[in-house]
């Protein structure tokens, strides 16, 4: 993902939803509905949120130090991490306790009209915040499908601005649903039933969240063309004929680490590997640019040993 196109999902998810929260509480105060309360603090919680991943996407940009050597790449994973914890306590918590209290204490809406005028706007603001981030993920997402982008991505910034826009859209029609039957009705459990609706959905998209940014953090190895791409750039035919065993780790979204055990002759001489290697390390940067970190260690390659198959003994890869 490139950094431009993260961050001017960001930008416009922070400012539908600073305008839309201000318009939520408003509506709130003018007629009490439990849903827009929920609602609101759900467009805070995701303001909120779109402020860590700009102070993630900031501090990933330190320099390596002597504590750090890989950099601070992961520290948008971390706030991405930190995203599906807000949205799970502040948005969806929140929402299911203020429903619970609406069903056992309804109350009809005073001037409803603030409601429904106000989710009209916020469907629309979202709708534009939504758009932009389908667009932005549209330019990286190539032939995968939306679960699959979601899944696969290892840059956090659209996967979260994504659901959360998803998220915030689906609620509106909930929210709309609560009042609109309260309204109808003249019961005001329905109202909580909305805002109940709204909490469970968050809570489920952090769940999602949550899962995701776990796997980035604990490590992910580059996506299958990268890796064929990286084994195809190392071997040359000549002094380097194969790969041995090959690992691959992101160090951030934009940053891959790749350590591989090389195959040469018994008889080529250390010049002779040293230039390989350096070729080998230039040819895997031209085809995975993000291959920044590389590691490659000759070793003679024997095919009876290979045959064998692995030592679960060892650790995995070794010979």
């Amino acid at each position: 993902m490139s950094a431009s196109g993260g961050t001017k999902a960001i930008v416009a998810a922070l400012g539908a939803n600073l305008a839309i929260a201000a318009a939520k509480f408003v509506a709130f105060a003018f007629s009490g509905s439990s849903s827009m309360l929920a609602e609101g603090v759900h467009s805070l919680a995701d303001s909120g949120n779109q402020g860590l991943l700009l102070l993630g996407g900031k501090k990933a940009k330190r320099a390596a130090t002597a504590e750090h050597p890989f950099g601070y790449g992961r520290e948008r994973y971390i706030y991405g991490f930190l995203v599906s914890i807000v949205l799970f306590t502040i948005g969806g918590v929140f929402a299911l306790y203020e429903g619970y209290e609406k069903i056992h204490a309804p109350h009809p809406l005073e001037d409803w009209y603030w409601p429904i005028g106000v989710l009209l706007f916020a469907v629309i603001a979202e709708g534009f915040s939504f758009r932009t981030a389908i667009k932005e993920s549209n330019e990286l997402r190539g032939k995968q499908t939306w679960t699959q982008f979601v899944r696969r991505a290892k840059a956090p910034e659209l996967p979260v601005v994504l659901l959360e826009d998803f998220g915030a859209l689906v609620g509106l029609i909930l929210a709309l649903g609560g009042v609109g039957l309260t309204i109808a009705t003249g019961d005001g459990v329905w109202d909580g039933i909305g805002t109940m609706c709204i909490g469970a959905l968050l809570v489920l998209i952090a769940l999602v969240l949550a899962a995701e940014t776990k796997s980035l953090l604990l490590g992910e190895a580059a996506g299958p063309e990268q890796v064929a791409k990286i084994r195809e750039a190392v071997v040359d035919g000549d002094v380097v004929t194969g790969v041995i065993h090959m690992r691959t780790l992101h160090l951030g979204p934009e940053e891959l680490l790749v350590a591989a055990k090389i195959a040469v002759r018994h008889d080529d001489t250390a010049t002779q590997v040293a230039r390989a290697i350096d070729a080998a390390e230039a040819r895997i940067r031209a085809a995975v640019p993000i291959a920044r970190v590389i590691y490659l260690e000759p070793d003679i390659y024997n095919e009876a040993v290979a045959a064998a198959g692995a030592d679960p003994s060892k650790t995995p890869g070794e010979n």
